[in-house]
């Protein structure tokens, strides 16, 4: 996982959040306390349906990728991060990410811890 240090320095272990342009000191010290998430700044007065100006994915208080768009795209790019760097996953959201990544992504599908094989089983069997 995370060292200690930064486990305890940080605040959101994982954390989407919708900052408004105008404030950004509200922005940066949510950044800082989030070790991993997805941010998205909005226009002031923009609609529910418009287009954020900014969308970015965080890794351990750290901007890594911003202006993606939108936010699925910046959640694929958070689950790409996370695999290509080998993270491993917080502990909270662990079958979370390891659902995603093995059973719908298929990235290393036949190692599975189990609860996700036992997930996997309910969820084919249906089928």
């Amino acid at each position: 996982m995370f060292p200690k240090r930064i486990m305890k320095k940080k605040t959101f272990i994982i954390h989407t959040a919708i900052y408004m342009d105008t404030d950004v000191a509200a922005a940066e010290q949510g950044i800082d306390e989030t070790v991993l998430g997805i941010y998205v700044t909005k226009v002031e007065g923009a609609e529910a349906m418009d287009l954020p100006a900014d969308t970015g994915v965080v890794l351990e208080g750290a901007v890594v990728l911003k202006d993606l768009g939108s936010v699925s795209l910046a959640f694929a790019m958070l689950l790409g991060l996370i695999y290509a760097l080998n993270l491993r996953y917080p502990l909270k959201f662990r079958y979370t990410f390891e659902v995603l990544q093995k059973l719908f992504l298929e990235l290393d599908a036949n190692k599975l811890s189990h609860k996700a094989q036992a997930l996997k089983t309910k969820l084919f069997s249906e089928l």
